[in-house]
């Protein structure tokens, strides 16, 4: 149990109350400056060589490298291998994050024929496996989530569809289940569905940040009284060998396959898989249901870099302005952040300019405040 759970759970019943109905009464000015912090109440992941948020941070304790060569159950990198990033049709790596089992699936258990379970998408499957473990942290069940206004929100960027192109491979295989089996929307869809959640539904692609936008759509649709309660996180698989064709022209991918975030050495980004997944509610309605709270989320804010020096490349004046107002949201002053979890993509161009972002707006009054501390745990797996 979390410090804030151990001090709410402490509280007498009338003083539990008091502290809901003040949260649920804030001022209107107060709340546009900080609008009602969200709570965390449940979460689930599954990421290389961590089945678990607990397994995840034993990972990171541990100092482990999740990153592997390809396994041979994916595609053959001998045939595929090449170190010329100009070659055609090679991929200058062998190396990602992958998960283990990914073709094996309770389908009975989530009340989904086999015939239908074979052509859906692993990550699809996945999503559920994930969804369910987060509401069990959460201490939700079947009955209580069935016709509930809960929300959900998943990031899914557009090129993960290699399922798909699997079974597009061969036309005489694609049947009347391929179609909601692989369509992204059903990638969520299908969780509202199996659950019978009547909240708003959607998936969200903003490329890297796709699953904190979804956190942040989240948070504001519980703020405006569209859901009572959300999910919201991402997922990714990779299946083929077919966007990391590209990614080696673009000389993204890292040749070592090691994601080197905030290193001279650093000279790309590791392709990898996981599933991430929150349970959120307003931080009223989480105190006067007597939840566990793990965390808050006080504010978020979004923007896009505009015009720069090429489409991928970041914008340090977007990025500062983010951040900005990404404080005033939350209400807070960049003397009490003490970390940040950064992007870290462990490129020349976006650590430079991520890191100048910070150091401007979170590092000017350091002396005073103490050290801040900047993190990527993307660079374990």
């Amino acid at each position: 149990m979390s410090d804030l759970s151990e001090r709410i759970a402490k509280l007498s019943p009338e003083k539990r109350a008091v502290l809901a109905k003040r949260l649920q009464s804030s001022p209107e000015k107060a709340r546009a400056l900080a609008p009602e912090p969200i709570a965390i109440v449940g979460m689930a992941c599954r990421f290389p060589e961590a089945d678990g948020p607990d397994a995840f941070w034993q990972l990171l304790m541990n100092r482990v490298d999740a990153i592997t060569e390809v396994p041979r159950d994916r595609w053959d990198v001998d045939q595929l291998f090449d170190p010329d990033t100009a070659k055609a049709g090679k991929i200058a790596t062998r190396w990602g994050g992958f998960l283990n089992k990914v073709d094996e699936f309770d389908a009975h258990f989530f009340g989904i024929s086999p015939r239908e379970a074979v052509r859906m998408d692993p990550q699809q499957r996945l999503l559920l496996e994930i969804v369910w473990e987060a509401f069990e942290d959460a201490g939700r069940t079947l009955e209580d989530l069935a016709g509930s206004q809960t929300g959900v929100f998943i990031g899914l960027q557009g090129q993960s569809a290699d399922y798909f192109w699997l079974q597009f491979d061969d036309l005489s295989q694609m049947d009347a289940f391929t179609g909601p089996g692989t369509a992204h929307n059903i990638a969520s869809g299908r969780l509202s569905y199996v659950f019978d959640l009547q909240g708003p539904n959607l998936v969200v692609d903003t490329a890297c940040s796709s699953s904190l936008v979804a956190v942040h759509l989240a948070c504001q649709s519980l703020r405006a009284g569209e859901c009572s309660m959300a999910v919201a996180g991402g997922v990714n698989l990779m299946l083929s060998p077919l966007w990391n064709v590209p990614l080696s022209r673009m000389q993204i991918l890292a040749p070592d396959g090691r994601c080197k975030a905030f290193d001279a050495r650093a000279n790309g980004m590791v392709r990898s898989e996981g599933c991430g997944v929150v349970v959120l509610k307003r931080l009223s309605d989480a105190v006067a249901d007597h939840d566990r709270v793990l965390a808050v989320i006080r504010g978020s804010a979004v923007n896009q870099d505009g015009r720069t020096n090429g489409i991928t490349a970041p914008n340090g004046l977007s990025q500062r302005a983010l951040v900005r107002q990404a404080l005033r949201n939350a209400g807070v002053t960049a003397a009490e952040i003490s970390h940040v979890e950064t992007h870290g993509t462990g490129t020349a161009l976006g650590d430079p300019i991520e890191v100048e972002a910070l150091a401007e707006i979170v590092g000017e009054i350091r002396a005073e405040a103490g050290t801040c501390y900047l993190g990527s745990v993307k660079t374990n797996i």
